[in-house]
Protein backbone atom coordinates (compact mmCIF):
# COMPACT_ATOMS: atom_id res chain seq x y z
CA UNK A 1 0.00 0.00 0.00
CA UNK A 2 2.84 2.11 1.07
CA UNK A 3 4.14 1.41 -2.29
CA UNK A 4 1.33 2.08 -4.14
CA UNK A 5 1.11 5.50 -2.85
CA UNK A 6 4.03 6.47 -3.37
CA UNK A 7 4.13 5.93 -7.04
CA UNK A 8 0.51 7.57 -7.28
CA UNK A 9 2.47 10.55 -5.32
CA UNK A 10 5.18 10.37 -8.04
CA UNK A 11 2.78 10.35 -10.84
CA UNK A 12 0.78 13.01 -9.50
CA UNK A 13 4.13 15.16 -9.72
CA UNK A 14 5.36 14.32 -13.27
CA UNK A 15 2.18 15.70 -14.65
CA UNK A 16 2.92 18.67 -13.12
CA UNK A 17 5.85 19.28 -14.04
CA UNK A 18 4.57 18.07 -17.68
CA UNK A 19 1.87 20.72 -17.38
CA UNK A 20 4.16 23.53 -15.78
CA UNK A 21 6.90 22.64 -18.94
CA UNK A 22 3.89 22.70 -21.11
CA UNK A 23 2.65 26.26 -19.82
CA UNK A 24 6.20 27.74 -19.82
CA UNK A 25 6.84 26.76 -23.64
CA UNK A 26 3.44 28.23 -24.43
CA UNK A 27 4.01 31.48 -22.81
CA UNK A 28 7.66 31.31 -24.04
CA UNK A 29 6.00 31.10 -27.62
CA UNK A 30 3.88 34.01 -27.21
CA UNK A 31 6.79 36.62 -26.08
CA UNK A 32 8.67 34.86 -28.88
CA UNK A 33 5.99 35.27 -31.31
CA UNK A 34 5.32 39.15 -29.92
CA UNK A 35 8.92 39.89 -30.07
CA UNK A 36 8.97 38.59 -33.84
CA UNK A 37 5.63 40.78 -34.68
CA UNK A 38 7.37 43.75 -32.58
CA UNK A 39 10.96 43.08 -34.92
CA UNK A 40 8.27 43.37 -38.07
CA UNK A 41 7.06 46.09 -37.33
CA UNK A 42 10.17 48.13 -36.59
CA UNK A 43 11.53 47.05 -39.58
CA UNK A 44 8.56 47.84 -41.56
CA UNK A 45 8.62 51.56 -40.89
CA UNK A 46 12.45 51.14 -42.28
CA UNK A 47 11.41 49.78 -44.98
CA UNK A 48 8.47 52.61 -45.64
CA UNK A 49 10.89 55.45 -44.81
CA UNK A 50 13.31 54.47 -47.47
CA UNK A 51 10.78 54.00 -50.07
CA UNK A 52 9.68 57.66 -49.47
CA UNK A 53 13.50 59.16 -49.31
CA UNK A 54 14.03 57.52 -52.75
CA UNK A 55 10.81 58.66 -54.09
CA UNK A 56 11.96 62.28 -52.60
CA UNK A 57 15.02 61.89 -54.57
CA UNK A 58 13.18 61.25 -58.06
CA UNK A 59 11.14 63.89 -57.54
CA UNK A 60 13.88 66.14 -57.00
CA UNK A 61 15.92 64.93 -60.18
CA UNK A 62 12.65 65.22 -61.91
CA UNK A 63 12.36 68.72 -60.98
CA UNK A 64 15.72 69.78 -61.50
CA UNK A 65 15.67 68.24 -65.30
CA UNK A 66 12.20 70.19 -65.95
CA UNK A 67 14.27 73.66 -64.68
CA UNK A 68 16.96 72.68 -67.28
CA UNK A 69 15.08 71.86 -69.97
CA UNK A 70 13.11 75.25 -69.47
CA UNK A 71 16.33 77.36 -69.60
CA UNK A 72 18.02 75.25 -72.75
CA UNK A 73 14.65 76.27 -74.03
CA UNK A 74 14.84 79.76 -73.34
CA UNK A 75 18.67 80.03 -74.22
CA UNK A 76 17.26 78.36 -78.08
CA UNK A 77 14.59 80.63 -78.33
CA UNK A 78 16.87 83.97 -77.57
CA UNK A 79 19.45 82.33 -79.48
CA UNK A 80 17.36 81.61 -82.68
CA UNK A 81 15.55 86.13 -82.32
CA UNK A 82 18.82 87.23 -82.17
CA UNK A 83 20.14 85.04 -85.13
CA UNK A 84 17.19 86.30 -87.03
CA UNK A 85 17.36 90.24 -86.48
CA UNK A 86 21.04 89.51 -87.32
CA UNK A 87 19.81 87.70 -90.71
CA UNK A 88 17.50 90.65 -91.13
CA UNK A 89 19.79 93.27 -90.38
CA UNK A 90 22.48 91.86 -92.65
CA UNK A 91 20.14 91.62 -95.66
CA UNK A 92 18.87 95.29 -95.02
CA UNK A 93 22.50 96.94 -94.95
CA UNK A 94 23.19 94.94 -98.34
CA UNK A 95 19.96 96.48 -99.84
CA UNK A 96 20.56 99.37 -98.54
CA UNK A 97 24.43 99.49 -99.77
CA UNK A 98 23.26 98.56 -103.10
CA UNK A 99 20.91 101.41 -103.74
CA UNK A 100 23.65 104.04 -102.20
CA UNK A 101 26.18 102.64 -104.72
CA UNK A 102 23.83 102.95 -107.62
CA UNK A 103 22.43 106.44 -105.86
CA UNK A 104 26.03 107.77 -106.49
CA UNK A 105 26.01 106.53 -110.15
CA UNK A 106 22.67 107.94 -110.81
CA UNK A 107 23.06 111.35 -109.39
CA UNK A 108 26.26 111.74 -111.15
CA UNK A 109 24.16 111.24 -114.36
CA UNK A 110 22.04 113.80 -113.47
CA UNK A 111 24.43 116.69 -114.13
CA UNK A 112 24.97 115.07 -117.65
CA UNK A 113 21.28 115.77 -118.17
CA UNK A 114 21.36 118.59 -116.67
CA UNK A 115 24.20 119.67 -119.96
CA UNK A 116 22.03 118.19 -122.29
CA UNK A 117 19.41 120.18 -121.72
CA UNK A 118 20.93 123.45 -121.11
CA UNK A 119 22.73 122.28 -125.26
CA UNK A 120 19.21 121.68 -126.20
CA UNK A 121 17.73 125.12 -125.12
CA UNK A 122 20.37 126.53 -126.95
CA UNK A 123 19.73 124.86 -130.19
CA UNK A 124 16.40 125.99 -130.54
CA UNK A 125 16.55 128.00 -133.69
CA UNK A 126 18.88 125.42 -135.10
CA UNK A 127 16.72 123.60 -137.75
CA UNK A 128 15.49 120.47 -136.88
CA UNK A 129 17.01 118.27 -139.58
CA UNK A 130 20.72 119.52 -138.16
CA UNK A 131 22.51 116.47 -137.47
CA UNK A 132 24.40 117.61 -134.76
CA UNK A 133 21.16 118.73 -133.09
CA UNK A 134 19.80 115.16 -133.96
CA UNK A 135 22.43 113.84 -132.11
CA UNK A 136 22.46 115.63 -129.22
CA UNK A 137 18.55 114.72 -128.43
CA UNK A 138 19.47 110.97 -129.35
CA UNK A 139 22.02 110.44 -126.81
CA UNK A 140 19.86 113.37 -124.20
CA UNK A 141 17.07 110.30 -125.11
CA UNK A 142 18.92 107.65 -124.18
CA UNK A 143 20.23 109.36 -121.07
CA UNK A 144 16.57 109.87 -119.78
CA UNK A 145 15.65 106.21 -120.72
CA UNK A 146 18.52 105.30 -118.46
CA UNK A 147 17.10 107.11 -116.15
CA UNK A 148 13.81 106.24 -116.15
CA UNK A 149 14.44 102.07 -116.30
CA UNK A 150 16.32 103.07 -113.13
CA UNK A 151 13.11 104.00 -111.47
CA UNK A 152 14.56 107.97 -111.32
CA UNK A 153 11.67 109.89 -111.90
CA UNK A 154 11.55 113.99 -112.03
CA UNK A 155 10.02 116.19 -108.94
CA UNK A 156 7.07 117.88 -110.58
CA UNK A 157 7.70 121.57 -109.38
CA UNK A 158 6.50 124.41 -112.07
CA UNK A 159 2.89 125.79 -110.49
CA UNK A 160 2.58 123.36 -107.38
CA UNK A 161 2.66 123.92 -104.24
CA UNK A 162 5.69 124.36 -102.52
CA UNK A 163 6.64 121.04 -100.45
CA UNK A 164 10.13 121.37 -98.50
CA UNK A 165 10.16 117.23 -98.87
CA UNK A 166 10.33 118.09 -102.20
CA UNK A 167 11.77 121.68 -103.26
CA UNK A 168 14.41 123.86 -102.31
CA UNK A 169 13.50 127.65 -102.10
CA UNK A 170 16.21 129.57 -103.31
CA UNK A 171 14.38 132.76 -103.48
CA UNK A 172 10.68 134.16 -103.40
CA UNK A 173 9.09 136.61 -105.55
CA UNK A 174 6.42 138.70 -105.78
CA UNK A 175 3.85 136.15 -107.38
CA UNK A 176 2.62 137.53 -111.13
CA UNK A 177 -0.68 136.32 -110.79
CA UNK A 178 -2.61 135.73 -107.42
CA UNK A 179 -3.46 132.38 -107.35
CA UNK A 180 0.73 131.35 -107.57
CA UNK A 181 0.63 132.25 -104.12
CA UNK A 182 2.73 130.31 -102.06
CA UNK A 183 3.45 128.49 -105.56
CA UNK A 184 6.54 127.55 -107.24
CA UNK A 185 6.86 129.95 -110.32
CA UNK A 186 9.93 128.72 -111.68
CA UNK A 187 12.31 126.23 -111.43
CA UNK A 188 16.05 127.14 -111.46
CA UNK A 189 17.56 123.07 -111.40
CA UNK A 190 15.30 119.66 -111.35
CA UNK A 191 14.95 117.35 -108.71
CA UNK A 192 14.60 113.71 -109.31
CA UNK A 193 13.53 110.87 -106.71
CA UNK A 194 15.22 107.09 -107.15
CA UNK A 195 12.22 104.74 -105.67
CA UNK A 196 10.11 107.59 -103.56
CA UNK A 197 13.21 108.83 -102.10
CA UNK A 198 14.70 112.25 -103.00
CA UNK A 199 17.96 111.94 -104.56
CA UNK A 200 17.81 116.00 -105.81
CA UNK A 201 15.95 118.23 -104.37
CA UNK A 202 14.13 120.80 -107.33
CA UNK A 203 15.70 124.54 -107.09
CA UNK A 204 12.76 126.71 -107.19
CA UNK A 205 11.61 130.29 -106.92
CA UNK A 206 8.53 130.74 -104.80
CA UNK A 207 5.73 133.45 -105.29
CA UNK A 208 4.49 135.14 -102.13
Amino acid sequence: MAKEKMNKASGKKQEEEVKDRISSEKVNGENNSTENKDEESVEEPDENEEKNTKKDTNEDHIKQLEEKFEELSDKHLRLQAEFDNFRRRTLKEKADLIKSGGETVLTGVLSIVDDFERAIESMKEISDDDTGKQGTLLIYTKFKDFLKQNNVKEIEALHQDFDVDLHEAITKIPAPEKKLKGKVVDVVQKGYTLNDKVIRFAKVVVGE
